[in-house]
């Protein structure tokens, strides 16, 4: 008994940890996020765009382990952590895909094009308003399924007091907040919205990873 209960021990400490990484990773992909622009702005931002949405997928198993460790340590509530991480993983793929589409797809396509003329690139407006619209799908499905799972784990923190229950209270109106504004049509794809709404959940992930670890 002794052994396991050290053994969970660790392995929360450990998805703690990832948590923290995962949201520092976040944090630092929104810093560096390039705004977006016309077709001669995304050239000039290849290398950019590049490390920056290989540094967000770079995040994503980090923080998909540490939310696997944080709905461990809330099973005594199995109905909503469970819930809270399946739903997660909806959005964690979502946001994978958006990230390479974005980052790699996207960028290495206007660099196969950098040198052709006005009219073959006008041409290729469809292109990126196709591209455009995927991204704002994936981004839709990484916002709700990030607010429904932190929704669902503060309400199991609040119930069990497995971690400080502050945490909690702070993670039930950062979601509810999020999915009222996501519901009533507020455009949070748009970069600075994005970014705002980005760093208040990274907010929460890293308080939940430093409390994960002190337990």
């Amino acid at each position: 008994m002794f052994v396991q209960k050290k053994m969970e021990l660790k392995e929360q400490k450990g998805a703690g940890l990832s948590l923290i990484l995962g949201s520092l990773l976040m944090i630092v992909t929104m810093v560096l996020h390039p705004v977006g622009g016309d077709f001669n702005h995304l050239v000039n931002i290849f290398t950019m765009g590049k490390i920056a949405h290989g540094i967000a997928i770079l995040s994503l198993p980090f923080v998909t382990y540490g939310f696997w460790g944080l709905t461990r340590r809330l099973k005594e509530e199995p109905f909503l952590s469970n819930v809270g991480f399946t739903i997660v993983l909806f959005g964690l793929i979502a946001a994978m895909l958006a990230a390479a589409i974005n980052g790699f797809v996207l960028m290495d396509f206007v660099k196969s094009y950098k040198d052709a003329s006005q009219d073959t690139i006008d041409s290729l407006q469809p292109f990126f308003v196709l591209i455009r619209k995927f991204n704002h799908a994936f981004d839709f499905v990484f916002i709700g399924g990030i607010c429904l799972s932190i929704l669902f784990w503060s309400l199991a923190i609040i119930k069990t007091k497995a971690l400080n229950v502050w945490i909690g209270y702070f993670g039930a109106i950062l979601s509810t907040l999020g999915i009222i504004l996501f519901v009533s049509g507020y455009e949070l794809v748009h970069l600075v919205e994005f970014r705002i709404f980005v760093f208040g959940n990274a907010a929460w992930i890293l308080c939940a990873g430093i409390f994960l670890r002190r337990e």
